[in-house]
């Protein structure tokens, strides 16, 4: 007869469910904002769950690296995404690939994969629960699944930052103990990646008028 999961253990594995379930709340959206809102909740939940380990596992570093997440990915991303939104003045996601039924179940497909292929690795955390790790990576494989099916740039960016969501959950897992500042130095990617995505909502609708990629598939040799 199994253990009883501690509460620590069910609260982690909440959390971390409750990423998931926001990744592909995402790939549903069909308004742009509502897909930025989502992903600021993502990191909000992100947030709280450094502050869970940290709290529980006495890993003081995380509350600093909890902060830093929160103001940047909770109130600065999001707002610098929504104020270049306003300025394109467009709130509809672009087509997609495939319909939202079909993009939820090859999201769920992958979900599956991923989960199963960690848990099949058999790897332990002294941090966080191992079915977190296989959570985690469902995310990032989920998030591939919007950035690969969906066709708007806003879409697309938001899956990228997403994808390092699901990155720094794993990152909890397997890496907790880590000094504060190379936990700092792996969100200046995510400040690059800002950065980039906004010259390209900026240039390409300066261009075309959109936000769509539908027509730059064309550019593909």
């Amino acid at each position: 007869m199994g253990s009883v999961p501690s509460t620590y253990s069910g609260t982690t594995d909440l959390l971390t469910l409750l990423v998931l379930l926001t990744e592909f709340a995402m790939l549903r959206a069909p308004l742009l904002r509502s897909q930025i809102r989502l992903y600021a909740f993502q990191s909000l939940v992100v947030t709280v769950l450094a502050i869970v380990v940290a709290a529980s596992r006495h890993v003081p570093d995380l509350y600093a690296l909890a902060a830093v997440t929160f103001v940047l990915k909770v109130v600065l991303v999001p707002g610098l995404v929504l104020r270049l939104m306003r300025k394109a003045d467009t709130d509809l996601a672009g087509s997609s690939v495939l319909g939202v039924a079909s993009m939820i179940l090859i999201a769920i497909l992958v979900s599956v994969f991923g989960f199963v292929t960690i848990t099949t690795l058999h790897l332990h955390s002294d941090v966080l629960p191992t079915p977190t790790l296989a959570i985690s990576v469902a995310i990032v494989l989920v998030a591939f699944v919007l950035i690969i099916l969906r066709q708007d740039v806003v879409s697309q960016a938001v899956g990228f930052f997403s994808l390092e969501n699901g990155v720094d959950v794993a990152s909890l897992v397997v890496a907790a103990g880590l000094p504060l500042l190379v936990d700092v130095a792996f969100l200046f990617d995510l400040l690059v990646a800002v950065v980039v995505f906004g010259v390209i909502m900026r240039v390409h609708h300066g261009r075309s008028n959109t936000l769509s990629t539908h027509d730059m598939d064309r550019l593909r040799g």
